[in-house]
């Protein structure tokens, strides 16, 4: 049976293999605190009414008395009408398309892939605000995935595909008011993603095989100073690394929240 694979578990396996084995060869994991599971709810509505809305369908039962999500709705209306509007494009909402790779099942949804006869627009929509460091998103694998997998799968070339982010959420003290990062998409960076690819499912392969026999994946390289903030620490033995020294000398990173794509 082939192994599935999505841009959540390939950012995982780039980051840590040893995290990528504990969240999804042992399945172990820790519930959401109420503060996420608030935020992943909030999510999870705001993308069934973006659906609601692509389908034609009414949301305002959906939204009910939820400021917040009203004014979001509204606010991207009027940041990106297009969005709402129906042209001669081709509109698909959370459309899942599926590659096999390297001997890997490669699976993406898209939020919203509009096509027509010169380009394909895949569009997701973010329930937190824009990061402050756009390069975080160009090195992550959503960025990367989503546009390879769609050119491999159709008829469109990659000069023909790009790739747009909507954060619907503003940050403390901002406008509250959408913002959009767009990637174009280009054959080079096609080509490169090819290969990296290649060689980290390669890589996969041989760990899994390794795995089987006993052998855990490997640990990400202390110096790069992650494993303090990570739920596995101690299952992984760097308790160590939670000195007094090494937490106050990261507390400026601790209070950076993470781009969960």
């Amino acid at each position: 049976m082939r192994l599935r694979l999505s841009q959540g578990q390939l950012n995982a396996l780039t980051l840590c293999p040893r995290k990528f084995q504990h969240l999804y060869l042992d399945q172990l994991g820790f519930p959401p605190t109420p503060e996420q599971q608030e935020r992943m709810t909030w999510g999870s509505r705001f993308h069934l009414l973006m659906q609601q809305c692509q389908l034609g369908l009414p949301i305002d039962s959906t939204i009910g008395s939820s400021e917040a999500m009203q004014h979001c709705i509204t606010a991207l209306q009027q940041a990106a009408p297009d969005l709402f509007q129906s042209n001669t494009a081709s509109r698909q909402a959370e459309h899942r398309r599926t590659l096999e790779f390297e001997g890997y099942l490669l699976t993406v949804i898209y939020d919203l892939l509009i096509l027509d006869e010169q380009q394909a627009q895949i569009l997701d929509w973010k329930t937190y605000p824009r990061p402050q460091d756009p390069r975080r998103l160009t090195k992550d694998w959503q960025t990367r995935l989503y546009p390879f997998l769609l050119s491999e799968t159709s008829n469109y070339k990659p000069d023909q595909i790009s790739m747009t982010y909507w954060f619907v959420q503003a940050g403390e003290g901002e406008t509250p008011q959408p913002q959009s990062l767009q990637f174009s998409y280009r054959s080079q960076t096609h080509q490169q993603i090819e290969q990296d690819l290649k060689r980290l499912l390669n890589q996969l392969t041989l760990w899994l095989q390794q795995y089987e026999a006993g052998e855990p994946l490997p640990q990400v390289d202390p110096a790069k100073q992650i494993c303090q903030f990570c739920p596995f620490i101690r299952r992984c033995q760097r308790d160590y690394l939670n000195t007094p020294d090494s937490t106050s000398s990261l507390a400026a990173l601790a209070a950076i929240e993470e781009v969960a794509l």
